[in-house]
């Protein structure tokens, strides 16, 4: 699969770093791949139907979660 850079936060990336411990991930890389394909296949999901207050709430529960939101 081909790849390509992005750039986070050192915050970020120190934060997912400390959370690979509890993980079976190797790699922060690995880790970001995964967590952004599961927001996007979940929202992929509800695309086409209107995010309820309550689901809206649980994604952006989800990220602060992962680091992706404060």
């Amino acid at each position: 699969m081909e790849k390509v850079g992005i750039r986070i936060d050192k915050r970020i990336h120190d934060r997912i770093k400390e959370r690979l411990k509890s993980t079976g991930f190797t790699s922060v890389e690995d880790y970001v791949n995964y967590v952004l394909d599961e927001v996007l296949s979940s929202m992929e999901e509800d695309e086409g139907e209107d995010m309820s207050d309550e689901d809206q709430e649980k994604v952006k529960e989800r990220l602060r979660a992962l680091g992706y939101l404060e």
